[in-house]
């Protein structure tokens, strides 16, 4: 997964929420933040930040909270480490190394209370000021191959207003997702939204379509979020916000809002079957370690087939 080199754009400034517990992955998480857990060579957030950078978002704001100066440490200079690879001549760890530290301008602050994705973004007003910005949220990766973020920008530049990501997903899973009700452009991959529901119950989604966790907002969401009142989980959400500015359309300040119909490569890291899925995916596509891994396992797999077969015949997997 390597960025392209990043388009010209008016969109430049992107915020990343990172302030969240990870307890659905302890005990792990315990002392490591979520974002740093590794996916296949390098930790979630550096592929997160290398959509962004890819898209020509050079000004980062990341989000965070307790305990996670590690995401810090890691897009900083580590110079006994960087001294020690040159020491030794080992000029492809080095450049691994600095990599990070190059791809965008990094700042961070932190969201003192966990109320909510709304609360998180709001804690970027300041550092974002009025221009339009991007939110990426780490728990999902987009394969750079599909270039979500580009697009988005692009809707913005045709329609203004703000845009979100959308996916069509499985209605027994639409629950867990913030949910639009939309209708067509004249754009294929384009729709309008006129309402949205955070993770609606059983039977009541308005479509099938979720949002995922790519926005493109417009500054005026910071006054929408101010207003808002705690909502689902008793949080402030960015969805309610938005659903107002749908609500308003070109008329008011900040609308209207559209989605981009993504049907590109996503990995979601957030569950922890899928982040397995997700390294499996991505370490048997890897440059270097693809071929040995894809060889390990395809066999890996025939011989689990052949498995049952062998316990059925009395082989080794049967216990005494």
């Amino acid at each position: 997964m390597s960025p392209s080199p990043p388009p010209a754009t008016t969109v430049t400034k992107a915020v990343i929420p990172a302030a969240g517990l990870g307890t659905r992955f302890l005990p792990a998480t315990k002392a490591m933040p979520k974002e740093m857990l590794p996916v296949v060579d390098r930790p979630a957030i550096q592929y997160v930040v290398e959509e962004a950078a890819g898209a020509g978002l050079s000004d980062l704001l990341v989000i965070t909270g307790r305990n996670k100066r590690p995401l810090e440490d890691h897009f900083d200079h580590a110079w006994e480490l960087e001294e020690a690879l040159t020491r030794k001549g080992d000029e492809g760890r080095l450049r691994s190394v600095r990599e990070s530290t190059a791809l965008a301008a990094i700042h961070y602050v932190r969201q003192g209370t966990p109320a909510g994705l709304g609360h998180a973004v709001l804690c970027a007003q300041q550092h974002v000021g009025d221009e339009p910005f991007a939110v990426l949220l780490g728990d999902d990766l987009i394969d750079p191959r599909d270039p979500l973020l580009t697009r988005m920008i692009e809707v913005r530049e045709r329609f203004g207003g703000s845009v979100v990501a959308l996916m069509e997903t499985d209605p027994a899973s639409i629950h867990l997702y913030g949910c639009a009700a939309v209708e067509p452009t004249a754009q294929d991959d384009v729709v309008r939204l006129t309402d949205l529901v955070e993770k609606p119950a059983p039977g009541q989604a308005p479509s099938a379509y979720a949002v995922i966790g790519r926005y493109l907002l417009d500054p005026a969401v910071f006054e929408v979020l101010r207003r808002t009142p705690p909502g689902h989980g008793g949080e402030i959400q960015l969805t309610d916000a938005l659903r107002e500015l749908a609500h308003g359309g070109a008329a008011s300040p900040g609308g209207p809002v559209h989605g981009v119909l993504f049907t590109g490569r996503r990995y979601d890291t957030g569950d922890r079957a899928e982040y397995l899925r997700t390294i499996v995916r991505l370490a048997y596509e890897h440059d270097d370690l693809g071929p040995g891994f894809r060889e390990w396992l395809t066999a890996f797999v025939d011989a689990e087939r052949e498995a049952p077969t062998a316990a059925a015949d009395g082989g080794p997997g049967v216990a005494a």
